[in-house]
């Protein structure tokens, strides 16, 4: 089949992380993800097209949809299953139907970072109300990571709770950037915040020039 597609964001997350796959039941209107699942985001443009992209995974493989967002310029899909081989099926059948292959894909490319020490307490309850996942504590170290495409914001989470005893408190995955809000210890947030950006880093695809990063 002849694309016109252009493929955005496509990873595969080997084991999702009890904080990663309970915040994604918070926002999925499928089927909910387990811990240990493995699972696969596709995002791609024009945002209708997902809904081809879907259609090719869920007829040859047993794959099981949780977040699927159809937006007018990008669209993306999650799928899950126990079996890493369909889901490494899935990722296959949507590529050689489309004729794309894994590296056209844009490599991630982390916009800012911020490390927040001693979150004040009016700060962290600004910062809970907005969250679909755990709290952040007063006193504690707050990480927001901005990503694009928004997509890699999944894998930069799940990589960072792999890491480090830390709280997913956000994690945005569709839309122009994704977002990642994670909450802990000075020490367990830097190693968080490292596994997160070696995890965008290890991930090759077409160029995604922008600004420098801006990390504070």
């Amino acid at each position: 089949m002849a694309s016109n597609i252009e493929l955005r964001c496509f990873t595969y997350v080997d084991i999702l992380q009890p904080q990663t796959a309970a915040f994604l039941g918070t926002v999925s209107r499928g089927y909910m993800p387990l811990k240990n699942q493995a699972a696969l985001f596709v995002e791609v443009a024009p945002g209708m097209d997902i809904n081809l992209v879907t259609d090719i995974a869920l007829k040859q493989t047993t794959c099981t949809p949780g977040m699927q967002v159809v937006e007018r310029q990008f669209g993306c899909l999650q799928l899950q299953h126990f079996d890493q081989g369909q889901i490494r099926a899935a990722g296959d059948a949507v590529l050689d139907t489309l004729n794309l292959k894994e590296t056209d894909r844009l490599k991630p490319r982390v916009v800012s970072a911020q490390t927040i020490t001693g979150i004040t307490g009016y700060h962290a309850q600004m910062t809970n109300r907005m969250r679909h996942g755990n709290f952040i504590d007063e006193g504690k170290t707050f990480y927001v990571m901005e990503v694009h495409p928004a997509g890699y914001a999944l894998i930069a989470t799940n990589e960072a709770e792999k890491a480090a005893k830390i709280d997913v408190l956000e994690m945005i995955s569709f839309g122009a950037f994704g977002r990642v809000y994670l909450g802990g210890s000075e020490e367990e947030i830097a190693e968080a915040a490292k596994a997160a950006i070696a995890a965008l880093e290890s991930i090759d695809g077409r160029p995604n020039p922008g600004p420098p990063a801006v990390i504070y």
